[in-house]
Parts: C-alpha cells; structure tokens; sequence
C-alpha cells in the first residue's frame, strides 16, 4: 500500500491543512485579542507546528515514492524562497518566540 493510500494519512493531512487554515484566518484578528487569547493563539500554533513537523518526518522516513517526491517538491518549492524546510521551521519558531515576547513585555 503506497503512502497515500493509507485512510489515517488522509484523514491526518485533512485535519492538519484545515485546523492550519482555520488557525491563520483567526490570526487575522490577533491583534484585537486579549491577552489571553494571544497566549492561547501562540500556543495552538506551536502545537501545529509540532504536528506538522511530525507529519513531515512520517514523509522523509517513507521509501514510498510518492512520499519521496512530496518531500522534494516542498523542498523545491522553498528553495525558491532561499529556504529550507528546516529553516521554515526554525523561522516559525523565531516568529512564536517574538510573539511571546511582545506578551511578555506588555503585562
């Protein structure tokens, strides 16, 4: 069975793409959150994060070759960022921390 014909890999890639599309259209309203509510936007999206890098990992580890060439059209994709997958992570993870930063520094 290929990579994505797995049922729990659909179903998982289906809730991931939604709950990340619904997390950044709330994010549109960030700046009018309570202090609160940014903290627990910041945490659901590290949550994500740390879904997502998971769900990436379930790809590089896959000899499936659709996997395989899933992986590489990302990194292909980004490269025309000048960007790594890494270096996506690592920038999210920046941007989160300066967010919690600025929550810091409000209260």
């Amino acid at each position: 069975m290929g990579f994505f014909d797995s049922d729990i890999i659909q179903q998982e890639a289906k809730q991931l793409f939604e709950d990340y599309q619904a997390l950044i259209k709330l994010g549109g309203n960030y700046g009018k959150f309570d202090r609160e509510g940014k903290k627990l936007f910041i945490e659901q999206m590290e949550a994500m994060m740390d879904r997502y890098r998971v769900f990436m990992k379930r790809f590089e580890l896959s000899e499936d070759f659709m996997a395989q060439m899933t992986i590489e059209q990302l990194k292909t994709q980004l490269s025309q960022f000048g960007v790594t997958p890494q270096q996506m992570f690592d920038q999210m993870d920046l941007t989160l921390q300066r967010m919690k930063n600025e929550l810091e520094q409000q209260s």
